[in-house]
């Protein structure tokens, strides 16, 4: 780059002082826009616990963006030898390419290791120019993936805002859906209730019922509450659902004690108990203004409980602590009927490879129609009485 401007790649959190990334957008606990991913605990956790590693497929290629050697921007970023825990799938891409003869792994990854949740990518320093800074790192991660000779750059779950600044770099513009809960300023779980159908109100009152029958109870821990022996309850949980579902759960228990350590505030743990023991959990992280409903796992099968712990609770502690909104993760058309709205997400996708970015280009035009159309329909089938929905500002679904 520039003379005075720099792009210097770091393979470690260990060679980024904490200090200087709080510093960056979405970083810094005390700021208005502090997203628990891109905190330097969090992220430094992944590595130093073995979850996210180059013997995981996920090697540290962080972009640190300087000015006369003074960090104004940066990326967390990973070179990746596969597509897994992205939740933005690409593998056939990969396939179709390789089928061609191309190479398409290592590629670049800038995103947050297993974890479908929207925030920052493209970080900028407190008080410099957002949208400069922004275009230099969109710039960097084009040219560092070009120096590497390598298939691809990913952003992965970044906010809209950023988009301007990856396609002016030449990134392609894909979208996906999510369901997130919005608070609109609700008093409590019951008025929120209140904006919905007679009958949907009342499926889900019975629900919930339903749900902590069999001498259940929840409870919600966080901060001091966070136990080692109750770490070790919860990844009984996840171990033993991640296992069923994935083959393989990401996280090792070394991970959840190094989140308690350095950031057990921000952690919200929802427990179900049964006869004096856990029986179920899911893991939240709040941010400044959401809650981010992350896993869960259990050990007994309760009808409705996985709805209770994961979505019914989560509203209710956004509620109680006056967030804005509750994002549960990807997918599940199931969280609709339960107050859940459909919101587009967005990533941007830099392909080397003449051919193959035509052939990505073209799918990626299609797709963003049909989950724009999908979007459109999913509006007009949530649980609330029509009319007395209100629209938010960003919410238009728009190919």
């Amino acid at each position: 780059m520039a003379d005075e401007l720099t792009i210097r790649v770091v393979r470690s959190f260990q060679e980024i002082s904490s200090s200087e990334w709080g510093l960056l957008s979405g970083a810094s606990r005390s700021g208005p826009d502090y997203n628990p991913f891109t905190s330097h605990a969090f992220l430094s956790a992944l590595e130093e616990s073995g979850s996210a590693t180059a013997e995981t497929g996920w090697m540290g290629h962080h972009l640190l963006l300087e000015e006369e050697g003074r960090l104004i921007g940066a990326i967390p970023c990973y070179l990746k030898s596969h597509s897994q825990g992205e939740y933005v799938f690409d593998h056939g891409w990969a396939d179709a390419f390789q089928r061609a003869g191309g190479r398409y792994y290592p590629k670049l990854q800038a995103s947050i290791p297993f974890t479908p949740a929207t925030g920052p990518r493209l970080l900028v320093r407190q008080g410099e120019d957002v949208m400069r800074v922004q275009s230099l790192l969109a710039q960097g991660l084009q040219q560092v993936a070009q120096e590497l000779g390598i298939s691809s750059a990913h952003i992965t779950f970044l906010p809209q805002g950023e988009l301007p600044s990856l396609t002016e770099a030449k990134f392609l513009h894909r979208t996906d859906q999510q369901f997130h809960f919005i608070n609109r300023g609700y008093a409590n779980h019951e008025a929120f209730l209140a904006e919905l159908s007679s009958s949907k109100r009342k499926n889900l009152r019975k629900e919930r019922r339903s749900a902590l029958e069999n001498g259940l109870s929840i409870d919600w821990l966080t901060g001091s509450d966070l136990t080692e022996e109750i770490w070790d309850q919860f990844f009984h949980f996840y171990i033993d659902t991640g296992s069923r579902k994935w083959g393989r759960p990401y996280l090792t228990r070394h991970f959840y004690s190094l989140v308690c350590e350095r950031m057990a505030d921000d952690v919200l743990l929802v427990m179900a108990k049964r006869n004096g023991r856990y029986v179920a959990g899911a893991i939240n992280f709040i941010g400044a203004d959401a809650l981010y409903g992350r896993h869960w796992g259990c050990i007994e099968d309760h009808p409705f409980l996985h709805f209770e712990v994961c979505y019914h609770q989560a509203i209710d502690f956004a509620l109680e602590k006056g967030l804005g909104r509750v994002e549960a993760g990807a997918q599940g058309e199931h969280k609709l009927a339960r107050g859940y709205e459909p919101v587009i997400t967005h990533s941007a996708h830099f392909i080397s490879h003449p051919g193959l970015r035509r052939a990505v280009a073209d799918y990626l035009a299609q797709e963003r129609r049909e989950v724009a159309q999908i979007g459109e329909y999913l509006v007009e089938h949530t649980p609330f009485r029509k009319g007395e929905r209100q629209p938010r500002e960003g919410e238009e679904f728009d190919g």
